[in-house]
């Protein structure tokens, strides 16, 4: 007995000998899940198909299991689930949900779509405790009419792209962006301080575009030379990538989440510049919503067989170029095209190398905006323009011939894969062509940068010189293309405003002598003038409307209102000299009349100071000093004092009978009622200046 107990006892040692072993062994050996992937690449495993709704797909999902070895599990129990369906589908079948490898470690399974179209996710996992122990299969069902809604997506996509851009640039516009254009302005003469500036506000302006605009307009204006530019251009083609760069993270899942926690600011916080943030944060909402409705459309094209050689041909870097070009310049925005190409990349129908050529186009597209709206404008605007032009062709030129090497550079830099939160790895081609924007435009930069003097020469040897249109009037600072950033259209507005003021002043000038030389010369003179105060007056009020029409602010709508409010005195001005002025002169010079010595020295006078009351105001509105405008009110006082003694001093004479003083008086009291009129216009733009008015 005690023999057997023995014998039991030694098999049992061995058993659990056996089993402990065994269980090691189990807990030592992982097997690891993948698509299976030969020769034709990843469509080998059937993943990212589609076909119409309510059919069975065409190709299988395979997947292979291998040991630690790296070697093909056989026998290894594989699930298949359909994790994700279109909302209120039926209909959706998997052939097999649980398959055993076979001697090749392969496990396949067949997928009948359900009856909405959308997107179908399978999973297939293993029971393991390996890093990678379940991979995720797509699929899409499209209705019949999948060629018009593809459209119909794209096209919606796009827009709700364009929109959120526009919304962004509008909020961070409305924050600092107008500040940042003043601070571009007294930046521009160190040209890597300008570069940086450039960049700055193309990144809050959401377009490179736009900042080549305002630059036309600055040199325009008169506000900036072309050499000042040339920094600033540099710049906007390295701000312009950021916009890129946003776009190539994946936020699509959150993008509504965001439009909703900006509504929440704008809605409910009243501080402008927080208010300004909520608008940024709709509109970068948007963007990304746009590009999820746009990636979802363009799904099917993935295994659409003509599209797909279009693409293979757009891919040639000459091509590429060219349709990146023109594609860029008919959407008039280098972001939304690239957005286009980032889309096509992530699924997976555009290489690395094969977006390159569409980012050099699209830098070059960016410059079409720039030549027309310099198209109207001076030799010297059109540099800029053109400057832009010239700086993204020479990229072309230097990076045409190296797409290969560029691209392994971008891919040291940025790997092809990278891990995830859950232990998995996903492609980064997205960040890649961003990186490559980014790299593209910094590295040109770079190199134009230390040659800014001889890149201005290059462009003036280009720009060809054309004579220039003969205008009998034109205006010497306005430029159409500066409404869309109001305080800076104010301030051009205001300059323009000097200008008339100045050439109303002249008129002044010249009305004196109608009366104590007879000069008949300075009737034409003082028409012709007025004509150009009456021309500049209509440009100036057509701007300032234009300019209230945009989105602005309560104080720049203040500022709108003041120089609108000086236009009208000056014109009034005007009118007054081109017309009572002249009327009454004309009638002096055929009366053969003559004033007092000392009447006429009264005149003069009296001429003097309504001429200085003038002066003042044109000070005003050039400096905007508040301390003179209060030194025009103070002395207004003193001014209407002198008219009244002048015209007591003329009725004295009057009483004394002095024979010139009798056959003159009335026009010498209209004359001075008319100047001490003049003097009360001019006073009123100092009182509109310190906010009387």
């Amino acid at each position: 007995m005690l023999r057997c107990l023995n014998t039991f006892r030694y098999f049992g040692i061995i058993a659990i000998a056996i089993i402990f072993c065994g269980s090691v062994r189990t807990y030592a050996q992982y097997y690891t899940i993948q698509k299976y992937s030969a020769e034709g690449g990843v469509k080998a495993s059937g993943d990212e198909q589609w076909a119409r709704a309510g059919e069975r797909l065409e190709h299988p999902f395979i997947v292979v299991v291998t040991d630690s070895s790296g070697n093909p599990a056989p026998g290894v129990r594989v699930t298949f689930e359909i994790t994700r369906v279109p909302f209120g589908s039926k209909g959706h079948l998997l052939e097999r949900y649980e398959v055993f490898t076979n001697s090749q470690g392969i496990a396949r399974t067949q997928l009948h779509l359900g009856n909405k179209e959308g997107e179908y996710q399978i999973s297939a996992s293993i029971q393991t405790e390996s890093p990678q122990n379940f991979v995720i299969f797509t699929a899409y069902a499209n209705a019949r009419n999948w060629a018009i809604m593809l459209i119909v997506g794209l096209l919606g996509g796009l827009a709700i792209f364009f929109i959120g851009i526009n919304q962004m640039s509008t909020g961070l516009r409305h924050g600092i962006a107008d500040k940042l254009r003043l601070i571009l302005l007294r930046m521009s003469r160190n040209r890597v301080v300008a570069t940086f500036f450039g960049a700055l506000v193309t990144v809050i302006t959401q377009s490179s575009s736009a900042t080549t605009v305002m630059l036309v307009g600055f040199v325009q204006s008169g506000l900036l030379r072309f050499e000042q530019t040339i920094g600033m251009i540099l710049g906007a083609a390295i701000g312009t990538t950021i916009t890129v760069q946003l776009i190539s993270f994946k936020l699509s899942d959150y993008s509504l989440l965001i439009v909703a926690l900006g509504f929440g600011i704008m809605v409910f916080v009243k501080k402008h510049v927080t208010r300004s943030i909520g608008e940024a944060l709709v509109g970068f909402g948007l963007l990304f919503y746009g590009m999820h409705l746009m990636s979802g459309a363009m799904s099917p094209l993935k295994h659409y067989e003509p599209f797909l050689q279009v693409i293979e041909s757009v891919q040639q870097p000459l091509i590429g170029v060219l349709v990146g070009t023109i594609l860029t310049a008919l959407v008039l925005s280098s972001a939304a095209f690239i957005g286009i190409v980032l889309t096509m990349t992530t699924q997976g129908l555009i290489s690395l190398e094969g977006s390159i050529p569409l980012l050099m186009g699209a830098n070059l597209g960016t410059a079409v905006t720039g030549i027309i709206a310099a198209f109207a404008a001076g030799r010297e605007a059109k540099k800029v323009a053109m400057a832009y032009a010239v700086f993204k062709f020479i990229g072309i030129l230097l990076l045409f011939w190296l797409i290969e090497p560029f691209a392994q550079l971008v891919r040291f830099l940025t790997p092809d894969v990278i891990n995830t939160f859950a232990g998995g790895t996903v492609t980064n081609i997205s960040r890649q062509v961003a990186n490559a924007h980014t790299i593209y435009n910094v590295l040109l930069a770079l190199i134009v940068l230390p040659f800014t003097a001889q890149f201005a020469r290059i462009v003036d040897w280009v720009m060809p010189i054309f004579p220039e249109k003969q205008q009998r009037y034109k205006t010497q600072y306005i430029d159409i293309n500066l409404i869309n950033t109001p305080s800076i259209a104010i301030e051009i507005a205001r300059r323009e405003l000097v200008g008339m003021a100045h050439l109303v002043n002249s008129m002044l000038s010249d009305s004196i002598t109608l009366f104590t030389h007879k000069d008949s010369r300075v009737i034409d003179t003082i028409r012709e003038k007025e004509e150009h105060v009456n021309f500049l007056r209509d440009k100036l009020n057509d701007y300032l409307l234009r300019i209230s029409h945009a989105d602005i602010s309560d104080n720049e709508v203040d500022n709108v209102f003041r120089v609108m409010f000086a236009t009208k005195e000056l014109e009034q001005i005007g009118d007054i000299i081109s017309k009572n002025l002249i009327e009454k002169g004309e009638w002096w010079l055929g009366a053969g009349l003559e004033f007092s010595d000392e009447g006429k020295n009264e005149l003069v006078e009296f001429h003097r100071l309504t001429q200085k009351q003038l002066n003042r105001a044109i000070e005003i509105l050039d400096t905007l000093n508040l301390d003179v405008a209060r030194k025009q009110l103070r002395k207004y006082d003193h001014y209407k004092k002198v008219g009244i003694e002048l015209e007591r001093n003329h009725f004295d004479r009057l009483k004394q009978a002095v024979g010139k003083s009798i056959e003159s008086s009335k026009t010498h009291l209209e004359l001075v009622n008319l100047y001490r009129i003049i003097g009360s216009h001019a006073n009123n733009i100092a009182r509109i200046t310190i906010g009387e008015g």
